[in-house]
């Protein structure tokens, strides 16, 4: 594709469009890695993961496509030397229960499933636990281990190398996603080491949730430095947890903003080098009806009183709570060790209006410095009801040598230059 031929940003500042990719027709994309110049792209809603060859990020070529199991999510996926680990969990967004989103992401997940995976009628129709792939050669993974759990399945995977993976799992007699380690000693028998869940969590064995009903306390995923987890617990906020015993996890502190704020907690990044931690709460909600979301900058120094001293400013260039679907963040670029990693710049995607950089090297006064907005996607590939055709800019990775990699539920994937 030529420059020429580049869709046209409705709004971009330091940032340069390079390439594009419609994914081989699979336009729907979630997370994204880039490993031996290609990417690893799961799908939302065309059922599987996608290889992209980007050895040369202008041209992207899509090079393999894998379906996920029957009724199963792979939207997640976690890549590190020759391994590729693909989430498997039930796939929710196809589930009648979740056809209105609402019901995703208000109470918890185990009071719906009870007409989907936890009870009677309805029978275990997808596979759950985490598949490990051989990338040896990225344009043909191979499946050679897989970890099987018991419940809906696994969300998000965080691995970076080495003998332990860290995931958020739906397990039977949970209200939502807990914290799990995997030792990964043998890729090829991936196995649980240790789980930690919120008080109240585990209603299985007698516990009761303390919370409000339509607040949902469930692990969207931890990034793990050194032997500390920063776990992003959705209405429940931040959770930082001591794996310096990958069998026992620990609380460090559990620390909630929510109410007053809106919850959604989504990613927990921390800067060790600066004892900060960046946290993002996710919009969750069309119209901005869960309030304006916000990525929080935290002072970290005294591990057990983390201390918030300034939020990122909110795109306002346009009217995005009008624009329709989501507008706030989502993801954030996570400082992965083979990829770019900042304490200066940090890369969010902010769904209805796109991709943003800020910089933050005064901690209490954080800058952006860089956006792009890409256009109205040319379709729906989400068929749930009522969704609006917006961009929904999901997952953002930054290469080593600065290339932006960001995806769309519906849009593809945009591949950019920083030029700030």
């Amino acid at each position: 594709m030529s420059s020429q031929d580049l869709p046209k940003p409705d709004f971009a500042r330091n940032m340069k469009l390079i390439g594009y990719s419609d994914q081989g027709g699979r336009e729907d994309g979630v997370q994204v890695m880039v490993n031996k110049g290609h990417a690893f792209v799961g799908h939302m809603f065309s059922k599987g993961f996608s290889v992209i060859d980007v050895r040369d990020p202008r041209a992207p070529k899509p090079v393999k496509y894998v379906p996920a199991p029957n009724n199963t999510w792979t939207i997640h996926l976690q890549t590190h030397g020759d391994l590729l680990l693909v989430i498997n969990a039930m796939d929710m967004f196809a589930a009648k229960e979740f056809q209105d989103e609402r019901a995703y992401y208000i109470g918890s997940h185990s009071e719906k499933a009870e007409h989907s995976y936890a009870a009677e009628p309805r029978r275990r129709d997808w596979t759950a636990g985490m598949a490990v792939y051989d990338i040896a050669n990225p344009a043909e993974p191979r499946q050679v281990g897989f970890m099987p759990v018991e419940g809906g399945g696994i969300h998000r995977i965080w691995y970076t190398g080495g003998r332990w993976a860290y995931v958020s799992a739906m397990l039977d007699g949970f209200t939502d996603y807990i914290f799990m380690t995997v030792d990964m000693a043998d890729p090829t028998r991936p196995k649980e080491a240790g789980r930690y869940w919120l008080p109240g969590m585990n209603t299985a064995a007698g516990e009761t949730p303390d919370w409000a009903p339509d607040r949902r306390y469930g692990l969207h995923h931890a990034i793990v430095d050194g032997n500390t987890a920063y776990g992003a617990w959705r209405d429940g906020g931040l959770v930082m947890m001591d794996v310096s015993d990958r069998s026992k996890p620990k609380l460090i502190k559990h620390h909630n903003w929510s109410p007053p704020f809106g919850g959604g907690t989504h990613n927990c990044l921390p800067l060790p080098d600066r004892n900060l931690l960046v946290v993002a709460d996710e919009a969750v909600l069309d119209n901005c009806e869960d309030g304006i979301k916000y990525t929080w900058m935290f002072d970290i120094r005294e591990s057990t009183n983390p201390v918030s001293i300034s939020t990122f400013p909110t795109p306002d260039e346009a009217d995005y709570c009008k624009k329709g679907a989501h507008f706030g963040p989502h993801n954030i670029h996570e400082n992965r060790p083979d990829t770019f990693v900042s304490s200066e710049l940090i890369f969010a995607t902010y769904q209805n209006a796109g991709i943003r950089v800020f910089d933050i090297r005064n901690a209490f006064q954080p800058k952006e410095v860089g956006a792009f907005v890409p256009p109205e996607p040319q379709r729906l590939v989400d068929g749930r009801l009522n969704r609006a055709k917006v961009i929904q800019s999901c997952d953002v990775l930054v290469t080593q040598d600065g290339v932006v990699y960001t995806t769309d539920f519906n849009g593809g994937m945009y591949i950019l230059e920083y030029k700030g």
